[in-house]
């Protein structure tokens, strides 16, 4: 059983990425071997629609034609079992980089023809990991859901299952004395720190446990 993460967030060691090392510790636990991926030590594009990977007899065909940092990432999870997705919201969105991502991992894998949706011949279940300054109820109010069932129908096309976990109301500096914030109460960060954090994390364990013992 092999196992991806990717990290999608600019920041090592903060809300995403430790929520990704959870979820690899949990498909640790099982027996998966592991590998961890930050896309912002990577330089790539997104897709430039040059559309090898839809030209007839094309050797590109479930590939991306790009080369760049990326190419051999996207090589990796095509034999691999579960790729394990991370991101914080930004604007509404997951990053930039993460949105290339998917771009340049799935595009090459849908199929343009008639009665088919997917190329990929393998099957590599996902999970989505979404990070958030923003309250928990807020996610309604701007229908965040909506992005989020949209991405696990995209992650589909690598013929797997695909679920995701969202992480609300994080903590966002480590001192927020720093910093022009005062819309966001520091004691009440703190708090959903100590008390929800943890139970996301244990969230996220479960979510690579779950999906390497599949």
């Amino acid at each position: 059983m092999k196992v991806i993460s990717i990290n999608g967030s600019p920041r090592k060691n903060w809300n995403t990425d430790i929520l990704l090392q959870k979820a690899l510790n949990g498909a640790k636990s099982v027996g998966a071997q592991t590998e961890a991926i930050h896309l912002y030590d990577l330089n790539f594009k997104g897709c430039i629609s040059c559309f090898a990977c839809k030209k007839k007899n094309s050797k590109y065909i479930g590939h991306c034609a790009m080369k760049d940092d990326l190419t051999n990432v996207l090589e990796k999870i095509l034999v691999s079992d579960v790729l394990l997705l991370g991101s914080p919201i930004y604007f509404g969105n997951v990053t930039g980089l993460m949105r290339s991502f998917l771009e340049r991992l799935l595009f090459s894998n849908l199929s343009y023809n008639e009665g088919h949706r997917s190329v990929f011949p393998g099957k590599v279940s996902s999970g989505f990991i979404y990070t958030m300054n923003v309250p928990k109820e807020f996610i309604n109010q701007v229908n965040y859901e909506a992005l989020f069932q949209q991405n696990k129908t995209l992650l589909e096309i690598l013929n797997g299952t695909s679920e995701f976990i969202i992480s609300a109301d994080t903590y966002q500096f480590d001192n927020y004395s720093k910093y022009e914030a005062s819309r966001f109460n520091e004691n009440h960060k703190a708090k959903v720190k100590a008390e929800q954090f943890p139970l996301d994390c244990q969230k996220a364990f479960d979510l690579g446990v779950k999906l390497a013992s599949n």
